[in-house]
């Protein structure tokens, strides 16, 4: 992990703008402040999410209507909260299937699989430490209907073509009436999204400044840490909220044998989290060789699960 993390971080910062990879927030650390964040009363999108899943999985289980053994992959499974609430609906319809958290924070999925034994002992589990795209790839030999969840708006952390990218390389990884379910964060009003990226409490503001924590202590930096700041944005032509951290002074960073200049002022790119209208995400679909088969909202409309199958 250290050398591909070096690998990246270095890339990341010899780009202009500089840029970080958003898939390094979560060590140990980020893991637990991402926690937090869900349990924040600014980020709307869990609770939405944790509605949607308790009060439709059975739907869900319906309209998805497998009728043999079929496999459940779930892509950035997290600490797997929300999809309990599914798994249990599942279990309650049949344990005839199997469900393959892929996460790339180890601490996270095994606290995931030791969570899901106690509580939910039916459950035939198989956790997978890796990242989406090599997990992709282990789908292949699968002969099993498929049901992959994306959930968590994680989708909306991609920049439009690397989207586009992954759903067609998704579905060159699927068979024709396979299922994906992927949660979806929609457009709404703009200061209810952005105090999502802006808490009161600063947590959000943390996770952030823990990347730079992170490069400190597992590649030996001498990153001053109070010298950042963060800053989040959102654009609602676009849908995109990206969050940044802004250089506070004239600096220079080191990371092992290279270094950095930073401007006064001068941003790292952290992250994006799109958000979407329907006509989006129908777009995204069929753009992608997918049908919708339903989109699920919880009551606000301000998210949605939504189920598609492979044409």
């Amino acid at each position: 992990m250290t050398d591909s993390f070096y690998t990246e971080i270095i890339e990341g910062l010899t780009k202009s703008p500089k840029t970080l990879p958003s898939k390094y927030f979560y060590d140990k650390r980020g893991s637990e402040l991402f926690q937090t964040i869900m349990k924040l009363p600014e980020y709307y999108l869990t609770k939405s999410e944790y509605e949607i899943l308790n009060n439709q999985s059975g739907e869900i289980f319906n309209d998805f209507s497998a009728k043999q053994k079929f496999d459940i992959i779930e892509f950035g499974a997290g600490d797997g909260s929300k999809t309990k609430l599914l798994l249990k609906e599942f279990l309650k319809q049949t344990n005839n299937f199997v469900y393959s958290p892929i996460d790339i924070s180890k601490s996270a999925l095994k606290g995931l699989e030791q969570t899901f034994r106690e509580e939910l002992p039916l459950l035939k589990i198989n956790p997978i430490n890796d990242d989406y795209f090599s997990a992709l790839e282990s789908m292949k030999n699968k002969d099993t209907t498929k049901l992959v969840m994306f959930m968590g708006s994680n989708i909306g952390n991609f920049k439009y073509n690397e989207e586009v990218d992954f759903l067609k390389l998704m579905r060159k990884n699927l068979s024709q009436g396979d299922c994906v379910l992927i949660g979806f964060d929609l457009k709404k009003d703009p200061r209810i999204i952005l105090d999502a990226y802006n808490d009161k409490s600063g947590v959000t503001k943390e996770f952030n400044l823990n990347l730079l924590k992170r490069i400190n202590s597992e590649l030996g930096a001498d990153i001053d840490i109070s010298s950042f700041e963060h800053y989040p944005t959102y654009n609602p032509i676009t849908g995109e909220a990206i969050s940044y951290l802004i250089s506070m002074k004239n600096q220079q960073i080191r990371i092992k044998d290279k270094r950095f200049e930073f401007k006064q002022s001068e941003p790292i790119f952290m992250e994006i989290s799109k958000k979407y209208s329907t006509e989006d995400i129908e777009e995204l679909a069929l753009s992608t060789g997918f049908e919708i088969i339903k989109n699920y909202y919880d009551c606000k409309h301000y998210f949605a699960d939504s189920l598609w199958r492979a044409k």
